[in-house]
């Protein structure tokens, strides 16, 4: 495992780094506790071909969740407006995922607070390591530093401006996200539309070396002609 965290990290840092992964303005909160996190599901243990990075359209989120407390610091406005949000970094494997896997090392409030900025919500942030952080490091500051390395090395297109064009598809949407990141072509990124269509995530997807790869359909989500729109929020 120690040999597999180093090589993750040295290809996380090899990556490009952008000036920002996104302009929204934040204010992260104090984190007093870490919130305990109960399994779902049972540990599942497969070797590691690839990692998916989620992205999840904030305004979508909070369309209906702006008065909920649960989501208070993404959705309020109080600590800033948030166009995408890592919802995770996740290993996959060839025909599953690594998930719950024994945690060697407690995620600590510090740590969770470094990360409010980039995923804002002290739950959110918790299960993403005890589900899938553990699968891939021994402890949470590696997994979430690394997480950071590939967030802050995206550029985010104008989605807002991109929103208001006629005949928004899918593909369209993974264009736009190719042709601002060097060395991402469309096929390497996942587009999650909800039953009515609008935009839910990116699902950026890379192989073990941390480089863009082709997403399987699991992850590629909607066809490039599917219809979609994108929520602006106010």
């Amino acid at each position: 495992m120690r040999n597999a965290t180093c090589a993750l990290v040295i290809a996380a840092l090899a990556i490009p780094s952008a000036a920002t992964a996104q302009a929204y303005q934040c204010r992260a909160p104090s984190v007093s506790s870490v919130p305990q996190i109960a399994p779902d599901s049972r540990p599942r243990n497969v070797p590691t071909t690839g990692y998916t990075l989620a992205l999840s359209w904030s305004p979508a989120f909070c369309r209906t969740r702006q008065a909920d407390r649960a989501h208070r610091v993404q959705c309020s406005g109080e600590n800033g407006r948030f166009g995408f949000i890592v919802h995770g970094l996740w290993p996959q494997g060839a025909r599953t995922w690594p998930q719950w896997c024994p945690q060697q090392n407690r995620l600590t409030p510090q740590v969770a607070r470094e990360t409010m900025c980039m995923t804002p919500s002290a739950r959110l942030i918790a299960r993403q390591w005890a589900k899938h952080g553990a699968c891939m490091t021994k402890k949470p500051e590696t997994y979430f530093g690394v997480t950071r390395i590939l967030w802050e090395s995206l550029r985010i297109p104008d989605y807002d401006r991109i929103s208001r064009e006629d005949g928004l598809t899918a593909g369209r949407i993974r264009e736009a996200f190719a042709s601002a990141n060097p060395g991402w072509q469309p096929a390497h990124v996942g587009v999650k539309l909800n039953r009515e269509g609008w935009l839910q995530e990116l699902r950026l997807c890379y192989d073990k070396r941390l480089r863009p790869t082709r997403c399987d359909d699991r992850r590629y989500g909607a066809r490039d002609d599917v219809a979609a729109n994108i929520w602006r929020g106010l």
